[in-house]
């Protein structure tokens, strides 16, 4: 079928979903065409692996300064900033005129809009395309459920403006997904947490729509073991995007409650902090003994299949925490928190270690160090789960059912 991928940031190795999505449908025979935002020079350079998977690829330049814009004109509205913010005129009236072009031999088959922050667009496409007879029908992949976020964003984030932020704009979001859901022919989350979320929102409006849990895969042949099996000794990493803020919170928790306990004994032990965007209060770690601030990495894979171990003391998030199965597909053994593993059904000392509090963290960080065969097990153990659970292969041909199952269905005009 042909598709059109409405996404509100480029599709990268980091932006994983929307990027495995169109490379595995690709694969799969489907023809792609991508409308995204263009928001720095670093998107250039992705252009080029984009275009191996899609037939056409159509950007649009968001500035900073249209976003700022766009936040403020929502201010006395009741659309969340987050909705607004990558909002593109361009990009929204380029949608319209591919999707409702009917005398085109590439004419489309189905509209995929991603994330809260694209879900505008299709809105605007719903709003303009009522006079036209059989409209394509739009699947929102919303990711998660943003609201839930914001909820424990407000009582755990460590920055004061990530928190007024996210308290300003909550109820806000809470009535935008509830009405969000009930607008498109199919709606797509990582987790059924976040899925029972949208169904709650949405129980304050009338029209109902399908909510479909789809969770996160990992390039398997990507995030693979090292092929010489040699790992750093007694060292620790933690990965992500490090300019989100619940990452930051993680890391904060990890450096100063859960270290010192564990180099109280094994002042030996070193700390990886990988991945992109650090801000000021993570760099500063790099003053510490034993501690390494990387920012944005070329390989990722190559750090979580050194390390000893990788942490994910995560104590608020939602969806499917991606950092953990890319450790776990490296054969990498992981120790996390409840929260980071609420939606992966991993079993506890056997796939992964979970650990409840900064104390149960540390004790059993220095058991796992202290344990290279337990280790070994835990590590094997994750990576035959990923295969099993979360291979981006079968979760496109999932997406790939939910697509003809929207097409099969009435569409309203």
């Amino acid at each position: 079928m042909n598709i059109l991928f409405v996404v509100p940031y480029l599709p990268s190795k980091i932006r994983v979903r929307p990027y495995n999505w169109i490379r595995h449908l690709a694969l799969r025979g489907h023809q792609i065409t991508l409308l995204s935002i263009l928001s720095g020079e670093e998107d250039l350079q992705i252009l080029e692996e984009l275009n191996k998977y899609c037939e056409r690829v159509v950007t649009t330049n968001l500035s900073r300064w249209r976003s700022i814009y766009n936040c403020l004109a929502a201010i006395p509205t009741k659309e969340p900033l987050q909705a607004v913010y990558a909002w593109e005129p361009k990009l929204a009236e380029t949608l319209y005129k591919l999707a409702t072009q009917t005398n085109d031999r590439k004419a489309y088959d189905i509209v995929h809009i991603e994330h809260l922050r694209g879900a505008r667009y299709g809105v605007d496409l719903i709003t303009r395309s009522t006079a036209i007879p059989g409209r394509l029908p739009i699947v929102w992949d919303s990711v998660d459920s943003i609201s839930l976020l914001f909820r424990q964003a407000v009582v755990q984030s460590t920055s004061i403006l990530s928190k007024s932020l996210t308290r300003f704009d909550l109820k806000r979001t809470e009535w935008y997904e509830g009405w969000l859901v009930g607008q498109f022919d199919q709606v797509l989350v990582t987790a059924e947490e976040d899925r029972q979320s949208l169904l709650s929102l949405q129980s304050r409006w009338n029209k109902k729509t399908g909510v479909d849990v789809l969770p996160n895969g990992v390039d398997l042949d990507y995030f693979s073991p090292a092929e010489n099996g040699i790992r750093e000794d007694q060292t620790i990493i933690l990965s992500g995007k490090m300019s989100y803020h619940a990452n930051v919170a993680m890391v904060v928790n990890f450096i100063e409650m859960i270290m010192p306990r564990i180099w109280a004994k094994r002042p030996e032990v070193k700390v990886w902090i990988v991945g992109k965007n650090p801000p000021s209060r993570l760099v500063n770690y790099k003053r510490m003994k034993n501690v390494e601030v990387t920012g944005t990495v070329e390989n990722m894979r190559d750090y979580l299949a050194k390390a000893t171990l990788a942490a994910t003391p995560i104590d608020y998030g939602v969806g499917i925490q991606n950092k953990v199965l890319e450790a776990m597909a490296c054969e990498t053994p992981v120790i996390a928190s409840p929260q980071a593993v609420s939606s992966i059904n991993v079993k506890n000392g056997k796939d992964i270690i979970v650990a409840d509090d900064p104390e149960d963290f540390a004790r059993k960080v220095i058991f796992l160090l202290d344990d290279p065969e337990y280790r070994e097990s835990i590590g094997k153990a994750g990576r035959k789960f990923v295969e099993k659970n979360h291979d981006w292969r079968i979760a496109a041909a999932q997406l790939e059912e939910i697509y003809f199952r929207s097409l099969n269905q009435p569409v309203d005009s």
